[in-house]
């Protein structure tokens, strides 16, 4: 079995949650006061991002960054299963197990050129396939990668730390090789370098606006 197909297999569990009902938050609630540039986590449930949120000793392992603050819900960019695109709010939160979101906002203010630039990048890689081997040079997308990406090229400012598998999963005191194992054929590439989405979220340049 293949990535791609395993993956499609494993993403249907990524759509709304199992609960019937995801309390989201209401309107004029601060996490509806939100403004381009913004990144939003939350938690989907398909394994590999479980897996994702466990190899990085974090409950996030989905980010988003929005590119539209119009309206009563803000519309995201994001790097998903099978490929980028924009997913409103609502249904973005909706994903993510019991609805759990953090919203961060650059600590530095942006200005019109800054948010201008921030949507270009963006709809710029909308449509690239979505690379599950998390791997920071490849020609595809991930979620950490693509907000890191679009937040650089528009205001020269790097989030989340690059390391290697290796250095991911060293202090890791659970680290579940035998499904990465598995994911990769048997062979863990070990020195191959990434970006998470917990790695994002704790950068210095960030600061936490909603929590729920």
């Amino acid at each position: 079995m293949s990535i791609s197909s395993g993956m499609n297999s494993v993403i249907r569990s990524e759509g709304v949650h199992s609960s019937s009902h995801v309390e989201l938050p209401a309107a004029g609630a601060p996490v509806g006061d939100l403004h381009i540039g913004d990144l939003v986590f939350i938690r989907v449930t398909a394994r590999p991002f479980l897996e994702v949120a466990n190899a990085t000793n974090s409950w996030t392992n989905h980010v988003g960054v929005v590119v539209d603050d119009r309206g009563d819900d803000p519309l995201i960019a994001e790097s998903t299963f099978p490929f980028a695109r924009t997913t409103p709010m609502s249904r973005f939160l909706e994903r993510s197990e019991h609805g759990r979101c953090t919203v961060a906002r650059l600590a530095a203010p942006l200005d019109d050129r800054h948010r201008r630039g921030l949507v270009s990048a963006a709809e710029r890689r909308m449509g690239t396939f979505y690379d599950t081997g998390f791997n920071i040079h490849s020609r595809r997308q991930f979620c950490s990668r693509f907000v890191r990406e679009v937040i650089q090229e528009a205001t020269d400012i790097l989030l989340g730390e690059v390391e290697t598998f290796a250095t991911l999963l060293q202090d890791n005191p659970d680290p579940k090789l035998a499904f990465w194992r598995v994911w990769y054929f048997g062979r863990i590439p070990w020195q191959r370098h990434t970006v998470t989405p917990a790695s994002v979220l704790r950068s210095p340049h960030l600061r936490v606006i909603f929590d729920a």
